[in-house]
């Protein structure tokens, strides 16, 4: 879904100029340091950063495609750009970075953009980790007075040697920066408010310059040549197929740096600014063109390859930047300074700027990254990038990386885990956890033949793919034991009951369908695999009562679909009876044409009597051994879940839960009342207390879906109508407009995209808000003192059939997550 701000007149865009001007000022300041430190770290000359961050500026921000990004030379291409100079010298590379210039616009005009943020996180996160790294060991060199090696392995082999041979003076100075750019964001007071404002990595090198500066220290400093000496690209010169590499590199690292620093950028102000106050979203093809315009521009000028820079977007966007002007005059700033500040800059140490790009490094190894690579299971992606990486470069890390991420994944879908069990009363229950391949036919066959032929077994298949192999080695098998005087017992996810396609049923009708314990088909559907092409063969399929193929018996939507071909006539059998009894032929016709007409469909209490029929006929008998057990020894649900009232939210289909598992409480908005508050209805209140101090549940669930009207109703409601029952109680849901509203409060969002509208938002917000008013209630707060209950967020879209959880903590942006549930969760 695509969103624009409303069109902005010449008189806004003046009106807005003084917010673009003090932004730009502020990033300027961050950007100065960094983009000399940059170039020292790459070893180009220091004037090739100054360049790039002017280009950056001017000419991606004019041209991309997210307004308030800004680029510049960055640290995530610091190790490629490093490497290219070594090898092939600084011009080339200037020729190098033309040319992946040009790459860039190529895949823009393919509309390729997207297609860069196919790469998997764990692997874009590791390999910036993996830069941050090699950044840090080479600076770590310079800090303590020395200079670095070629690459990571020989800058920790070196390191005994320099910490041998320390330079106290740089060394001092260096680490008098790190305390101030660690410091300087936490000064506490007015004064240190007020001092917070100038940029922690300006405040750290102008420090270190003026201790050094009236000190007289003696020390390497920064030294800009004359801009008439500055060098200019020449033709590559190199082996062809090295020259391709080294611009590929630059390309890929350079266009999704940039393109996820663009997708950032989106989140955050999407998360700091009302819909009115934004900018038009990131039209990342033209933020492609923009980058590859730069990159030509940069490379020509003699200046370090160009990229989205997340750290100085994310200044922009808090400085309270509102156009594309911002990153244009900051690169106006910066050509300033290029020209007129060439004294002031040169009593930078180097030692100072060492620091400061030696810290960036450290940052972009983030724990924020780690948390969320380890909750996906993908540590091990993230790790094997890294270690390739600083061992091998950027581009053999990025390539090992996927490497590694395509066999992990193979890994967990050939992975099954075949066990058996004996029961107490004889029964072997065989359990088998995954899909079904012919991987895992010796193991499955080895299994089943420890089964006595006389036996009573119990197949639970837990996987959503069967292939012929192993249909065929089961079906065998079940042949062979039934053929012995064996029973047998198919069984899909939480013990529900299923027949293999093909088999036989105890009437001796052949069944061709997976069902589950209330009758569902197609085992996928059913918590039983889907099997390779016997589930195609739809001719073979003995029929269902003419039951149209998504309305299976458990569903009540059979009630109401009318799947008849729009010329389909019924006759009933009570109007045939009566066109039969008629007297005359005339008669007859016309009775017989009324009969014929199309069958009304049932409302009300026949819908009703229709869905208990269908349940008693369908269901009953493979529920009714469980609820009797229910009966028995009451109900013991895990959880209370609170959900919207909507028809749509169909409790126990989203969960694929059953009797007795959980205890449900339904209101309109899925609201929990503040305990004291106005117009309180206990009637929730008395649920909750009964979940958690007599069921005893283990967590509370909030679900919210998207559409919900008791969301839209808050978001439309206007000041001063009368009060109605309704009306009363949405007064719940004030809380959650509020927070919404709020720019003090954790907003939230569903991960990889942002809300579709203001709805879908007010919708998550609601769910974070009424898991705080969870916590209010007397029950609940006791027991997760205790550290006996969670509570936990759920979000479902009710168009994509697709569930979400909210995820722990907050994402970088200060935001709460809701991660999609896929279906190996």
């Amino acid at each position: 879904m695509t969103v624009t701000s409303p069109t902005r007149t010449t008189k806004e865009i003046h009106k807005d100029l003084p917010a673009d001007l003090s932004a730009s000022i502020a990033v300027f300041l961050i950007a100065l340091p960094l983009s000399l430190g940059i170039a020292l770290a790459t070893g180009a000359p220091l004037q090739a950063g100054l360049v790039a961050a002017a280009v950056g500026g001017i000419v991606a921000g004019r041209l991309g495609g997210a307004p308030l990004q800004v680029s510049g030379p960055a640290a995530g291409l610091t190790v490629v750009t490093a490497e290219l100079i070594q090898h092939y010298g600084w011009r080339t590379t200037c020729a190098i970075t033309v040319l992946a210039g040009l790459c860039q616009l190529g895949l823009a005009a393919l509309r390729t953009a997207r297609s860069a943020l196919m790469v998997s996180p764990a692997i874009v996160h590791g390999m910036l980790a993996g830069i941050g790294v090699t950044i840090a060991l080479a600076q770590l060199h310079i800090v303590l007075g020395g200079t670095p090696q070629s690459n990571a392995v020989a800058n920790v082999l070196g390191l005994p040697g320099q910490l041998a041979d320390l330079h106290p003076v740089a060394l001092g100075i260096s680490v008098l920066t790190l305390i101030v750019l660690l410091g300087w964001p936490r000064l506490p007071g007015r004064v240190g408010r007020g001092l917070r404002k100038v940029p922690a990595a300006l405040a750290a090198v102008a420090t270190a310059t003026t201790v050094a500066t009236l000190a007289g220290l003696s020390l390497p400093r920064v030294d800009l040549p004359s801009w008439r000496s500055h060098a200019l690209p020449e033709l590559p010169e190199g082996p062809v197929l090295g020259l391709i590499a080294a611009v590929l590199t630059i390309t890929l690292v350079g266009s999704v740096e940039s393109l996820l620093s663009a997708v950032a950028t989106d989140k955050l102000i999407a998360s700091e600014r009302r819909t009115g106050y934004r900018p038009p979203r990131a039209d990342l093809n033209r933020e492609l063109r923009g980058q590859g315009a730069a990159n030509i521009v940069s490379g020509a000028l003699g200046g370090l390859p160009v990229t989205g820079v997340a750290v100085r977007s994310v200044a922009n966007v808090k400085s309270g930047a509102v156009s594309r002007k911002s990153a244009m005059l900051h690169g106006f700033w910066v050509l300033l300074a290029a020209g007129l500040l060439v004294p002031v800059l040169d009593l930078i140490p180097l030692a100072a700027l060492a620091a400061l790009v030696m810290a960036v490094g450290v940052q972009m190894v983030s724990i924020t990254h780690l948390r969320s690579v380890t909750r996906h299971r993908e540590i091990l992606v993230y790790g094997t990038t890294i270690v390739a990486v600083v061992l091998g470069g950027v581009l053999e890390g990025v390539a090992i990386g996927i490497a590694v991420a395509v066999a992990l994944a193979l890994h967990r879908l050939a992975r099954t885990r075949i066990t058996v069990e004996q029961q107490n009363d004889g029964v072997h229950r065989v359990r088998a956890r995954g899909q079904l391949t012919f991987l895992a036919v010796p193991r499955l066959s080895r299994v089943l033949n420890q089964i006595p032929h006389e036996g009573h077994a119990v197949i639970e298949l837990d996987g959503s793919f069967m292939d012929h192999a192993a249909y065929e080695t089961l079906h065998d098998w079940q042949d062979s034991h039934l053929a012995h005087g064996g029973s047998l017992e198919v069984t899909g996810r939480a013990g529900s009951s299923a027949r293999l396609p093909g088999t036989t049923s105890a009437d001796g009708s052949d069944v061709f369908d997976v069902f589950d314990g209330a009758g569902k088909a197609d085992g996928a559907d059913a918590g039983g695999p889907a099997v390779g092409n016997h589930h195609a063969d739809r001719s073979r399929r003995a029929p269902q009562r003419g039951v149209h193929q998504c309305c299976r018996p458990w569903t009540p939507w059979q009630n109401h679909c009318d799947h008849r071909p729009s010329g389909a006539r019924t006759v009933t059998a009570s109007a045939a009876a009566k066109a039969a009894a008629v007297a005359t032929e005339a008669e007859a016709e016309a009775a017989a044409e009324q009969a014929a007409s199309p069958a009304p469909r049932r409302r009300g209490a026949g819908q009703l009597a229709s869905g208990i029929s269908a349940f008693q006929r369908d269901t009953a008998p493979h529920v009714r051994d469980e609820l009797a057990r229910l009966a028995r020894e009451g109900q013991r649900p895990s959880q209370l879940f609170l959900t919207c009232a909507d028809s749509r939210l169909v409790t126990s289909m989203i969960t694929a839960s059953g009797p007795g598992d959980l205890f449900t409480v339904r209101n309109v908005g899925n609201l929990v009342p503040l305990p004291g508050a106005e117009s309180t209805d206990d009637s929730v209140a008395a649920a909750i207390e009964y979940a958690v101090d007599v069921l005893k549940v283990d967590s509370i669930t909030v679900c919210g879906h998207s559409g919900c009207g008791a969301m839209q109703a808050l978001l439309s409601s206007a000041p001063g109508a009368p009060m109605t029952p309704l009306r009363r109680w949405l007064k719940h849901g004030l809380p959650s407009l509020e927070r919404m509203a709020s720019r003090h409060r954790a907003w939230a969002r569903i991960s990889g995209r942002l809300p579709a509208d203001a709805v879908e938002q007010l919708c998550l917000t609601n769910v974070v808000q009424q898991l705080e008013h969870l916590r209010a209630h007397e029950s609940v707060a006791r027991r997760l003192a205790e550290g006996t209950l969670e509570l936990h967020g759920m979000y479902f879209h009710v168009g994509e059939a697709q569930a979400y959880l909210l995820s722990e903590g907050e994402d970088f942006f200060d935001c709460r997550v809701f991660d999609s549930v896929g279906q190996h969760a």
